[in-house]
C-alpha cells in the first residue's frame, strides 16, 4: 500500500496548484464564526455558489449580532441557491441565537459544544476545530470518504467509522490538513466515477476499490 505518509505527500504535491476549497481559504480570517456558516452552507452545495452566497452573507451581516438581526426571508435571499437554502437559513438564524444567548456571540472550542446545536454535524465540528482552533481532528466528507476506501487504507461505510479508522493510521499533525489535501484531490483528480488513475502519482499504491473505469 505505501506509507501513508509519503502518499500523502505525492497527493499533496499534485494538488497545490489547485485553488483551496472556500471554506479553507476563509479560516485564514481566524473567524471561527465565518467558518462554521460556511461549512453548514457548503453542505451539498459546489464550491463556487458557496462562495459566492457566502460572500453575499458576510457581506450583509458579518458577526453574529448583525445576522440576527436580518429577517429569515433576507437570509434566505443572500445564500440562494446553496442546496436546502430554506432550511440552512433557519439553522444559521438559530445557531446565531444560541450563540448569543449562551456563549456571547463566540464558537465553542469544544466538539461536544459545537455538536450540541441543531445542524452541526462531526464534519462540521471537526473543521471548526481544526482549521479554527487548531485542535487536532480529522473532517471526513464525502471525498475523504471515498478516497481512503478507494485506496485500501480503511474498510468502512460510514463517516464516522471512517473517521475513527484514520485516527489509528494518520499521524496526528496531518489531521487538519487532511481534508484540504483530500477534498482538493477528490475534485480534480480521484473523481467519483471515471478517476484520472492515469496520470496519477499515488496510481501504484492505490487498491482502486469500487473503481470500474479510470481514465
Amino acid at each position: 500500500m505505501g506509507s501513508i505518509v509519503a502518499v500523502l505527500k505525492l497527493i499533496a504535491g499534485q494538488v497545490k496548484k489547485f485553488e483551496a476549497p472556500y471554506v479553507t481559504a476563509v479560516a485564514n480570517d481566524a473567524d471561527p464564526y465565518r467558518v462554521l456558516v460556511s461549512c453548514i452552507l457548503s453542505l451539498r452545495t459546489k464550491d463556487n455558489i458557496t462562495t459566492q452566497a457566502a460572500k453575499r452573507l458576510f457581506q450583509a451581516a458579518d458577526s453574529p449580532a448583525r445576522l440576527q438581526a436580518l429577517r429569515l426571508s433576507t437570509v434566505r435571499q443572500l445564500i440562494y441557491p446553496v442546496g436546502f437554502y430554506r432550511r440552512k437559513a433557519r439553522v444559521i438564524r438559530n445557531i446565531t441565537a444560541r450563540l448569543i444567548r449562551e456563549y456571547g456571540g463566540r464558537v465553542p472550542r469544544a466538539r461536544d459544544e459545537l455538536l450540541s446545536f441543531k445542524g452541526v454535524g462531526r464534519k462540521t465540528a471537526n473543521l471548526v476545530l481544526g482549521l479554527c482552533f487548531k485542535i487536532p481532528a480529522i473532517c471526513v466528507d464525502t471525498h475523504v470518504h471515498r478516497i481512503v476506501n478507494r485506496l485500501g487504507w480503511v474498510d468502512t461505510h460510514h463517516p464516522y467509522k471512517t473517521e475513527i479508522a484514520l485516527e489509528g493510521l494518520v499521524p496526528q499533525h496531518y489531521w487538519i490538513k487532511l481534508n484540504n489535501i483530500l477534498v482538493l484531490f477528490g475534485q480534480h483528480m480521484c473523481v467519483p466515477i471515471s478517476p484520472y488513475c492515469g496520470r496519477c502519482k499515488v496510481n501504484y499504491f492505490c487498491k482502486k476499490k469500487g473503481v470500474s473505469k479510470c481514465r
